[in-house]
């Protein structure tokens, strides 16, 4: 995107970074097994622990000299100061003139009450009043209490949301579903996010709307792909039950900002479950739009939840830089896409229940830090954000480690695991237990290999095998490695530790706004498109004649739809009728 390889001269003009280009011309020349062969006490040098978790960046291509040079960038770049400006009230979204307190959202009853901040206060107040609202509402589902309008208990919940109202929920719901809790009556959790109607369809032909709860969640209650799902399981429900209010009182739920729209819908008070605009969508997950995931886990399992984030924030909070995880996760990202020029980054969980994670961090990240123009409103001179992608690692073996291994792109992963899966006393499949233990450490055993063939190479098996040797290898079996990665161990995946493993991609999501002068909690890329959604619609639902205004290409996809649309409808009823 931009011009400048690494930095413009403005850009560089710091001693650090200077330094730490100096560094990156000698790291391109390095490869990891060097640095192992030098330092035998790499592991110990560059991991670190907090209470459940520890991150092991030794297989990153780097050095203690480096983590010195990063460090100082990060002073040089005010790192501690704007660390203290986001634990406080203070309007960092610059552009839409907000605060970015998530984390209020995890912080205990009357943590608030002891900062400085007399605002904070009252915002702890507000928060946990909600929350407890919630609670209050996912102990009568469980127990079988809420009932819908025929007086028939809900055996089924709906959320209907997109972007941060969808991927934050499903993603922790179904990592967690290990730890769903038993209710009086089995409950079925299920997530509509596609505005093509497709999920929708396949859902309401198995659901009976007597016993269907559904949870609209949508930060402004304005955005069109929910208000769509939305407005159709209104009618389905309408058709069954009847257009009264009871019908949309008993069934529906909604998560919002927007108070007023929420009542204009349908959405009686006492279902309405508030947001605030300090809230990003995509980092909204610990409010009530957490809703489903405290369905699944219950409110004891979704305030452990809660307390392994707060327990990130304070670690980001006070911890040195050089001792502080998500600061080295921010600066050896920064590190790896600036210096090292690898544009981009894997996340690969050996987890089946992290199927979702991936997905959930491209929003995190890219929606985040994907800007080009920087907080004083000047064009960036250097590249930001990577692009992010993965998928869950035996999975991903089969698919695109071809290209991670000897492929012509430089990518850097994080691998991430639970130390322990399988426990007879908490799951039910004791009968089973040894056989899915040994499956488990199967996992882990690629998970460790993969991560080692990507940074040794050819030098993986033996590593004492000589290198005259390993120039008779075929090219085509050759692994040249020096591909960095990260890997993050859990002592096991539970409410607690996802709670942390979250928190700490949010704040190196942070760390990286900071260094390259962004700012990661606005998201206008996303706004125009919609705009010209709703231009276009007239035209494809046949409102307006297609005219000059168009593209040549847009002008004549709508015309081919148009003229090809009521052919096929025709075909498909024929078809039909003949069955």
């Amino acid at each position: 995107m931009n011009d400048a390889s690494v930095f413009s001269t403005s850009s560089a003009s710091s001693e650090s970074l200077t330094a730490l280009e100096r560094s990156a011309i000698a790291f391109q020349l390095t490869h990891l097994a060097s640095l192992f062969q030098d330092d035998s006490t790499r592991f110990t040098t560059f991991s670190r622990e907090i209470e459940g978790l520890i991150v092991d960046f030794s297989k990153q291509r780097l050095d203690q000299s480096v983590i010195d040079q990063l460090v100082k960038w990060a002073k040089e770049k005010d790192l501690d100061n704007w660390i203290a400006k986001l634990f406080s009230t203070q309007k960092i979204n610059s552009s839409e003139d907000r605060a970015a307190m998530h984390w209020a959202l995890r912080a205990p009853k009357n943590h608030l009450n002891r900062e400085a901040d007399p605002n904070l206060t009252e915002i702890g107040e507000v928060v946990h009043q909600q929350l407890e609202k919630m609670y209050q509402l996912v102990r009568k589902i469980h127990a079988g209490q809420y009932r819908g309008v025929t007086g028939e208990v809900i055996t089924d919940v709906v959320n209907i949301g997109v972007g941060g109202s969808d991927l934050g929920p499903l993603m922790a719901s179904y990592a967690l579903s290990d730890f769903e809790v038993k209710t009086a009556k089995p409950l079925g959790i299920h997530f509509v996010s596609t505005m093509d109607g497709s999920q929708l369809s396949e859902l309401l032909y198995r659901l009976r709307p007597e016993t269907t709860l559904f949870i609209i969640s949508s930060k402004s209650f304005g955005t069109i792909d929910t208000l769509s799902n939305a407005e159709t399981v209104r009618i389905w429900m309408q058709k069954s039950l009847g257009e009264n209010s009871a019908a949309l009182s008993n069934h529906f739920i909604g998560v919002s900002c927007n108070t007023e729209a929420m009542g204009a819908w349908g959405i009686a008070p006492e279902n309405q479950f508030l947001l605030w605009d300090w809230v990003g969508g995509r980092y909204s997950l610990w409010s009530c739009i957490g809703l489903p995931i405290a369905l699944t886990i219950g409110v004891e399992g979704f305030k452990s939840f809660l307390a392994g984030a707060h327990l990130v924030d304070q670690h980001f909070r006070s911890a040195p830089l050089s001792q502080n995880i998500p600061v080295l996760m921010g600066l050896i990202g920064a590190w790896n896409s600036h210096f090292l020029q690898i544009q981009t980054h894997a996340v690969l969980p050996y987890d089946g229940r992290l199927k979702y994670f991936a997905s959930y961090l491209q929003q995190l990240e890219m929606e985040s830090n994907g800007k080009s123009v920087k907080r004083d409103g000047q064009w960036t001179t250097s590249d930001t954000c990577p692009i992010l992608w993965g998928e869950v690692g035996p999975n991903a073996q089969h698919a695109f480690y071809q290209l991670l291994h000897q492929g012509t792109h430089a990518v850097s992963s994080d691998f991430i695991a639970p130390i322990a899966r399988y426990n007879a006393e908490q799951f039910t499949y004791s009968d089973n237990a040894e056989a899915l233990q040994e499956q488990h450490h199967l996992a882990l055993a690629n998970c460790f290999a993969q991560s080692r063939l990507l940074a040794f190479g050819n030098g993986a098996l033996n590593a004492s095998l000589d290198a005259s040797l390993q120039t008779e290898i075929p090219l085509y079996k050759q692994y040249r490695g020096n591909q960095p990665s990260t890997t993050i161990l859990l002592d096991a995946l539970m409410p607690h530790t996802l709670g942390m493993l979250i928190a700490l991609y949010e704040h190196k999501v942070f760390v990286q706004s900071v260094l390259w002068d962004i700012n990661p909690f606005d998201q206008w890329g996303v706004e125009k498109g919609k705009e010209i959604a709703n231009q276009l619609l007239p035209f494809i639902n046949g409102e307006k004649q297609v005219g000059s205004i168009l593209d040549a290409s847009t002008e004549g996809l709508i015309k081919h739809l148009l003229q090809n649309e009521q052919q096929l409808r025709n075909v498909h009823n024929e078809e039909s009728d003949k069955q």
